[in-house]
């Protein structure tokens, strides 16, 4: 897919399909024809009396644009405006992509237009993505596809479209990690997308392989990892700005590269998507392409903790207890549980580096996918102004955040009768105690958030502007929080 500009009129306007889009709030277009006009206020009075239940398409005479697409805010009014925006923008190129009118043209010429071009642009990018590397015959649907930005400024709108484009196109990289075989991305994959950031980004990068984590007491990649023929690691990833900065946001992300469930393996049902069980490493990955691009005015450092959970003569065991660097012991009622493991390693790390503030991103639970469904990722932490950060932040890329709280009397669930705490918190509340678990891992002092993004990670149909697969939900929360955090954090 292409993208272009036009400053000009409609008569002069060339394309195949001109898209418009009607809100009652947001005048997106101005048009120079009467004809026109009349007929788009008829649909609208259709739509708004529900004799429309879907776009309207209809051609046109005297004009360049070869046929009309008309969306309207009535057809979805589950969600947000620039929700709706961005979804209406993937269905119109599509529409354009399916029946061979691949220039398409988006009508942002009206007084609220100029300043949306980068919430439809993410649309565009992210409703056009697809994974088709192992098809014989990739169906590259857009391949031809020129998107055409009918707008009052190219020159601002240039503006947006180029960091929209920085967003989602790291986005899509981190869907790509995701969608991708656990054989293709292993703990050595994610440490080398890791340097390549490193270098093209000018970030420091720092690596522990498995003789270090051993010397350092990174239980819980070891233990993980043991069984597998793919050793674990820790990388961290990190960003300087050129001003000191006060804060330091620590970004760790959960790198399960495939899950079996080790000895307590899994059932066979859907355990293939188990290769997405990395999708925090990825989003943290993806918010950190993001951010050395884009420079934040805070410090921040990714910290990725991967391992293979395999069954093997080498596993950890249920029964077995871990100590960790903090001399914090953990027993292992169930090998299946072990995100929250290699995390507690990621945690500790953060202290050790002086994060002032952490979030760390996991496909943790499937209790959170039985209480939210599969469009809130689960928030919780110890911290107000860090939460409500994240879910402003979440809320300009339409990535919805949902609190659950932290009880200190659901403690009683992790408690152990030979160790510090146990790694199974029982059938109750499993997204809450897999919090309250990391939180015993948390440094004293530290603002920590934890994000479940397992409602959110996968797309088992298509959804809004996204089709069937991996979503990289986080990632542009995270980016937009370090980049917007004085805002986010000053209420």
């Amino acid at each position: 897919m292409k993208l272009e500009t036009y400053e000009g009129n409609l008569q002069e306007l060339e394309a195949d399909v001109l898209v418009l889009i009607l809100d009652a709030q947001n005048p997106l277009f101005d048009l120079d024809n009467e004809a026109l006009q009349e007929r788009i206020a008829g649909a609208q009075a259709q739509f708004s009396a529900g004799k429309l239940s879907r776009e309207l398409s209809f051609d046109t005479t005297g004009l360049k644009v070869g046929s009309v697409l008309l969306f309207s805010s009535e057809l979805e009014k589950n969600h947000g405006f620039w929700e709706n925006l961005k979804t209406f923008a993937a269905r119109g190129l599509r529409y354009g992509a399916e029946t061979g009118r691949p220039r398409v043209a988006f009508a942002l010429n009206g007084s609220a237009g100029l300043e949306h071009v980068g919430k439809l642009v993410e649309g565009l990018i992210l409703g056009s993505y697809s994974f088709e590397k192992y098809r014989q015959k990739p169906r590259n649907l857009f391949e031809d596809s020129v998107a055409v930005i009918w707008t009052t400024s190219s020159e601002q709108a240039q503006q947006q479209i180029e960091r929209s484009q920085i967003y989602c196109q790291a986005t899509n990289t981190a869907r790509d990690l995701v969608n991708e075989p656990g054989a293709v991305v292993t703990p050595a994959a994610l440490v080398r997308r890791c340097q390549d950031l490193a270098a093209t980004h000018n970030l420091q990068v720092e690596i522990w392989d498995k003789d270090r984590l051993a010397q350092d007491r990174r239980v819980g990649l070891l233990a993980v990892g043991g069984g597998s023929e793919h050793p674990p690691f820790m990388a961290t990833l990190s960003y300087q700005p050129d001003s000191p900065s006060d804060v330091h946001l620590v970004l760790v992300g959960k790198g399960v590269t495939f899950d079996s469930g080790g000895i307590s393996i899994k059932p066979a049902d859907k355990m293939h998507l188990m290769r997405g069980d990395m999708a925090g490493a990825g989003a943290v990955l993806g918010a950190m392409d993001i951010i050395g691009q884009l420079k934040p005015d805070i410090r921040v450092t990714a910290i990725v903790v991967t391992a293979e959970n395999a069954p093997d003569g080498k596993s950890m065991r249920p029964g077995d207890i871990l100590v960790y660097r903090n001399n914090k012991s953990v027993h292992i009622e169930n090998t299946d549980a072990e995100g929250r493991l290699i995390l507690a390693d990621g945690l500790i790390h953060a202290g050790d580096i002086g994060a002032t503030h952490i979030l760390d991103v996991a496909t943790l639970t499937g209790a959170a996918v039985r209480a939210l469904g599969y469009s809130f990722t689960g928030l919780m932490g110890n911290n107000r102004t860090l939460i409500n950060a994240v879910t402003r932040a979440g809320g300009n890329h339409g990535e919805a955040y949902w609190k659950l709280p932290l009880p200190a009397e659901y403690k009683e669930y992790i408690k152990s009768a030979v160790a510090d705490v146990n790694n199974m918190g029982g059938p109750a509340a499993g997204a809450i105690t897999a919090g309250l678990f990391l939180q015993e891992f948390v440094p004293a002092g530290a603002a920590w958030a934890h994000l479940d993004i397992a409602p959110t990670f996968w797309k088992e149909k298509a959804w809004k502007y996204f089709g069937e697969g991996a979503s990289g939900v986080a990632a542009r929360t995270l980016a937009d929080l370090a980049l917007n955090w004085s805002e986010h954090t000053a209420r």
